[in-house]
């Protein structure tokens, strides 16, 4: 894999009107583009537009609530016990 960084200020303005115009926001001055290069496996389909790839998909630890009602989902958050003890703040 290769990596282009680049300081949004030193890019030429009419490759950044481009840049900003393929990535769908403006760019500030303050900001890096970090462009990778990496190579498709063989097997690799690049996902469509809509359509989300494997790494967009949460984990299923992720749907704990999955199939409770918003009586158990409410009953259950209240028997969650909190404690700020070992928290430090500055």
């Amino acid at each position: 894999m290769e990596s282009i960084v680049l300081n949004v200020c030193d890019i030429d303005n009419s490759d950044r009107r481009a840049i900003e115009h393929a990535v769908g926001q403006s760019l500030r001055d303050n900001q890096r583009l970090v462009i990778q290069i990496v190579s498709a496996s063989p097997n690799e389909t690049t996902p469509t537009v809509g359509q989300s790839s494997a790494a967009d998909q949460l984990p299923d630890w992720c749907n704990v609530y999955k199939g409770l009602s918003d009586q158990e989902i409410a009953d259950l958050e209240k028997s969650i016990v909190r404690s700020h003890e070992s928290r430090t703040f500055a």
